[in-house]
């Protein structure tokens, strides 16, 4: 059926059980369909469902908002066409596209109370790298240098500089599914900034290595669930035309904290004796703000709406919105999602929800794309260069200083390379960010490891060396950094969104852990060319062992990456952007979507996917970009649900 837009026509009962036969498999979307779950309903029928609703709930005071708030989440690219909207109604929703920054004090709230806890993720990363320069000769587990038990205590500190990664993967992340149940969104974080305080302030105190090692145990219990639920507060408060911009805040003042760190570690190394104690104990300081602060901000709507609190809800979103149209018009639309979702996906235990993450088809696939990009971020290279970047400097020809102002520097870097993200990634997109930034990081790892063959007479040698390591974290800041959090906080439905994101985080500290347990020994074995190494020995070979292997390594890793991103996940790739409206000539992906409506997205079949890429896209590409050719891209998925023109009954009052 088709009308022209603003025409007024009868949408008969029997057409909407017509269309009520059609609803999207939620599970297993085979035809691509993003569908509106309003899509199709006559208004009287919508209008007697919201009377119900507005019954049910106790909330027949705002009804007239509800009524209205329905119509607009019916039909949200035709809101200058609904006559039940007035001249301030219409402005209001206006604004969300002419003044999408202009936003309530207290979404802003949120967003500062995430980054606080991605400062205190980064500067717990960063605390225990300078203080690894003296703590081991502290408590005896000294090692190289013809040290006795050189290599168990080689183990020791790894084992120690572990800890946190190894405490959140194994239990900290999965501790996130009964906390978010229990205490919410915002008493989940409480419980981890109250972790994240005493454990830091612990280390510093410690007098033994197991006590250290404990009390870094500690710390991941506060880690694993704040990195899993910080992302998703985020997500679940704010509205879609800006959420990327506002959720990658935790990567970016992820760096910002990592920056903090490594500032931390070069003002306090000339202490003394007490340095190691001061840099580990020195990252309680953004944890006090982030636990006085959390309860300023409003509860997830999304969780109390899980919870069956619509009241609380629907005065939590007034707080996130600009206006109650807006509050109502949000809380009518996930109720109806949260309706097609649970009727489809249950899951009444931790456990029935844990396997559904790998049975369940929708689910499954949000799992797989939330472990690509998890993965990818810890194999990208980032950490070789954060691991080894004063050796590294030191042994391009920097003196010890300038080696620890390098590195500070990268830091630098990778915070302030950051932000271009909170632009690009709702516009730019997720996808397209990092089909962007891999190749790119592939190519300047390479370039920084081949230029350890250049003379060391060379004057270009150590300034060639600086700038591509620079360059690769410039290209990463803006994509890899900030994008596998805010996907993964996306792409799982609300049923399964804590689970979702533990699995995510677990995967990201698993392999964390991984490279902070082996790197002692990893960087001696590199180090070993047939005489005794020391951790802080300057031996020239390490740095060209790391470019040769190591660097190049990373930079192939980049490019599998890259393919798996371009066949496995979900998304647009380099085509223009339509104002004011979703795009509907291409392949969508999780920018300016609803969290709702990526149900929709993710039940799309895998394999129908990468068959699109290469059988569809990949051509089109080059056609249009390498043969310059004009050519039309087919889409993949269908907005026509979404996107669909307004439809009013007959005689309907206007």
């Amino acid at each position: 059926m088709s009308t022209e837009k603003g025409s007024t026509e009868h949408v008969s009962d029997a057409h909407y059980d017509a269309e009520q036969q059609r609803t999207v498999d939620l599970a297993n979307n085979v035809q691509a369909k993003i569908q509106n779950p309003l899509h199709g309903i006559p208004k009287a029928t919508l209008f007697q469902q919201v009377e119900t609703f507005a019954q049910e709930q106790g909330m027949e005071d705002i009804l007239p908002l509800l009524k209205k708030g329905a119509l607009l989440a019916q039909h949200p690219g035709d809101f200058e066409t609904i006559p039940e909207l007035d001249d301030a109604d219409r402005e209001v929703i206006r604004r969300e596209t002419t003044h999408k920054w202009s936003q309530p004090r207290d979404l802003y709230m949120t967003v500062v109370v995430c980054s606080l806890a991605a400062a205190v993720q980064g500067w717990d990363q960063t605390g225990s790298n300078g203080a690894n320069l003296s703590f081991p000769a502290e408590f005896g587990i000294s090692f190289g240098n013809g040290e006795p038990n050189s290599e168990s205590h080689e183990w020791i500190v790894g084992m120690i500089n572990s800890g946190p990664y190894l405490a959140s993967c194994l239990l900290g992340c999965w501790l996130t599914d009964p906390l978010n149940h229990y205490l919410g969104r915002r008493g989940t974080l409480f419980f981890c900034g109250i972790f994240c305080m005493f454990s830091v302030i612990g280390q510093g105190l410690s007098q033994t290595w197991p006590q250290l090692f404990v009390c870094r145990l500690l710390l991941g219990f506060g880690m694993g669930p704040k990195a899993a639920t910080s992302p998703v507060f985020a997500a679940e408060n704010t509205p879609a035309n800006i959420r990327g911009g506002l959720v990658m805040s935790w990567q970016m003042w992820t760096a910002f904290g990592i920056m903090l760190g490594f500032s931390a570690n070069l003002a306090l190394f000339q202490v003394g004796p007490i340095a190691w104690r001061l840099q580990l104990g020195s990252a309680f300081l953004p944890a006090v703000p982030l636990t006085a602060l959390i309860y300023f901000c409003p509860e997830s709507p999304r969780w109390l709406m899980k919870k069956g609190r619509y009241h609380d809800a629907y005065t939590s979103f007034k707080r996130l919105r600009n206006s109650e149209l807006q509050a109502a018009r949000d809380l009518y639309y996930v109720h109806r999602q949260l309706i097609e979702e649970f009727a489809v996906i249950k899951g009444s235990t931790f456990f029935t929800r844990f396997c559904e993450l790998f049975t369940i088809p929708r689910v499954r696939r949000a799992t797989l794309a939330s472990f690509i990009v998890m993965i990818a971020q810890q194999m990208c290279g980032i950490n070789i260069i954060a691991f080894y970047s004063s050796t590294i400097f030191f042994n391009a020809g920097y003196t010890t200083k300038q080696a620890l102002l390098a590195s500070w520097g990268f830091g630098m870097v990778n915070w302030v390379f950051a932000f271009p993200a909170v632009w690009t990634i709702d516009t730019f997109g997720r996808r397209n960010l990092l089909l962007f930034t891999f190749p790119n990081m592939a190519w300047t790892l390479l370039a920084a490891g081949f230029c350890f063959l250049i003379p060391e007479s060379s004057a270009a040698r150590v300034p060639l060396i600086a700038l591509f390591i620079f360059l690769f974290a410039a290209f990463y800041s803006p994509g890899e950094g900030p994008v596998p959090f805010t996907y993964s906080a996306e792409v799982f439905p609300l049923t399964h969104r804590e689970m979702g994101m533990s699995w995510a985080a677990a995967t990201v500290f698993f392999w964390g852990s991984v490279l902070s347990l082996t790197f002692p020994r990893t960087l001696s074995s590199l180090g070993s060319t047939g005489g005794s190494f020391c951790i802080h020995a300057r031996v020239k070979t390490i740095s060209l062992n790391i470019s040769h292997t190591a660097f190049g390594l990373y930079a192939g890793l980049n490019v599998i990456a890259f393919i798996l991103i371009f066949l496995l996940l979900p998304g647009k790739i380099f085509l223009p952007i339509r104002p004011l409206r979703i795009i509907s000539n291409g392949v969508s992906e999780t920018k300016q979507r609803t969290l709702e409506e990526l149900d929709y997205v993710f039940a799309v079949p895998m394999t129908r996917h990468m068959s699109y890429q290469t059988q569809t896209f990949l051509p089109y590409w080059i056609k249009r970009y390498v043969l310059f050719q004009k050519v039309e891209l087919k889409p993949l998925y269908n907005f026509d649900e979404v996107e669909s023109i307004t439809v009013y009954e007959k005689g309907a009052s206007h």
